[in-house]
C-alpha cells in the first residue's frame, strides 16, 4: 500500500541541466512541466537560482538563473496544483537576488551546501524562510564527510528552523546499508524534521537506495524523468511512481513525454550508467573526471583510469 505522506520532487531540469549547461528550449521545459503536472507530481524543480554576476548567460541557459520572467514564460496561464522549486548553491547566489515569495511563482527554495558550509547554509535558508518560502537543506557529499563533522552539521541543523533535510548520495557511492544507517542517524539527530533522499546512479543503485530510504521513513523523494541527471543520472521518476502505487499519480503522461523528447535527446546527449561513472562511484570520488571522459567521446584505457583514480595518481 502507498504512504500518503510521501512527496515527490522532480529535478529533471535542474540536475539534467548539469549535462548541457541548462541549454533547454522553452518547449522542452514546458512539456516537462505539463507532463509532471498531469502526473500529479508534488514539486517540480525548475533549475538553479544563481546570481548573474557569478555566471554568464552566454555559457549557461535560462534554468541556471530561474528569473521570474523565464518562469512565467513557461507556466503561462496553465492551471496546475504542482508546487515549483529552485535550488541555490552557497557562494553562487546573493540573498538580495532572491525576491520575496509574494513576488515569485516559486514556492520552495532548496539550499545545497557541504557540511563545512552549514553555518552559511542555515543563514541563507533562514533568510529565505523570512521571505516566505518553503525551505530545505540538501547536505551534499556525505559519503566523504568524517562522522564527527557530520554530527556537528546535524547538530547545527537540529537547532535551526529548517524543516526538511535531504540525505544526498552525491557520488553514487552508497549501498542500501549506508542509506539506512544514515537515515536512522539523521532522524535521531533531527527530531521533528522531515527527511529527503537524493540519489545518483553510478552503481545502478539510485532506485534501490531511494526505496531503502522510503523503508527507513524518508518522505521527501527526488527523482528525474528517464533518470536524466549529472553523469550517471538519478533515480528514474517513472520507476519511482510505479513503486509508490499512490492513486494520485498517473504514470502515463511521463511515458508519453519520455518517448517524445527524452529518448531522442539521450541518443545525442549521454547520461546514465557507464563504466567511468561506475569507477568513480565505487571509489567514492566526484564524477568530474568521468564526465570529462564521456564528453570527449574518446574512451581511455579504463583499467589505467581505475588504477590512477584508486591510487591518487594525477589524471591527464
Amino acid at each position: 500500500m502507498f504512504r500518503p505522506q510521501i512527496k515527490v520532487l522532480d529535478c529533471t531540469v535542474r540536475d539534467g541541466g548539469l549535462i548541457n549547461k541548462w541549454q533547454f528550449s522553452d518547449d522542452f521545459v514546458r512539456k516537462v512541466f505539463i507532463a509532471l503536472s498531469k502526473a500529479g507530481i508534488d514539486y517540480m524543480e525548475m533549475g538553479y537560482k544563481s546570481s548573474e554576476k557569478y555566471f554568464s548567460r552566454d555559457e549557461n541557459g535560462a534554468w541556471k538563473f530561474c528569473t521570474e520572467e523565464d518562469l512565467k514564460r513557461i507556466i503561462g496561464d496553465y492551471d496546475h496544483k504542482m508546487k515549483l522549486s529552485a535550488m541555490v548553491d552557497i557562494g553562487r547566489i546573493d540573498s538580495e537576488d532572491i525576491s520575496p515569495k509574494k513576488d515569485s511563482v516559486l514556492d520552495m527554495i532548496r539550499v545545497a551546501c557541504y557540511a563545512k558550509e552549514m553555518d552559511k547554509g542555515i543563514s541563507l535558508a533562514h533568510q529565505c524562510l523570512d521571505k516566505g518560502y518553503e525551505i530545505t537543506i540538501n547536505l551534499m557529499a556525505v559519503s566523504k564527510v568524517l562522522e564527527r563533522d557530520l554530527d556537528e552539521a546535524l547538530d547545527d541543523l537540529s537547532k535551526s528552523h529548517v524543516p526538511v533535510v535531504y540525505l544526498v548520495d552525491s557520488f553514487g557511492a552508497m549501498y542500501s546499508e549506508q542509506i539506512h544507517f544514515l537515515a536512522k542517524k539523521y532522524f535521531a539527530a533531527l527530531p521533528g524534521k522531515e527527511l529527503g533522499i537524493h540519489a545518483h546512479n553510478n552503481q545502478q543503485l539510485a532506485f534501490a537506495n531511494t526505496i531503502e530510504a522510503i523503508i527507513a521513513g524518508v518522505n521527501r523523494i527526488d527523482a528525474t524523468l528517464y533518470g536524466m541527471g549529472r553523469g550517471a543520472g538519478n533515480c528514474p521518476l517513472e520507476l519511482l511512481l510505479s513503486f509508490l502505487k499512490n492513486p494520485k499519480f498517473d504514470i502515463r503522461p511521463l511515458i508519453e513525454v519520455i518517448q517524445e523528447i527524452f529518448i531522442p535527446i539521450k541518443a545525442e546527449t549521454e547520461w546514465g550508467y557507464h563504466i567511468p561513472y561506475m569507477i568513480t562511484g565505487t571509489l567514492n570520488e566526484h564524477p568530474r573526471s568521468a564526465m570529462k571522459i564521456m564528453e570527449s567521446k574518446k574512451m581511455p584505457n579504463l583499467r589505467e583510469y581505475y588504477e590512477e583514480l584508486r591510487d591518487g595518481t594525477p589524471l591527464d
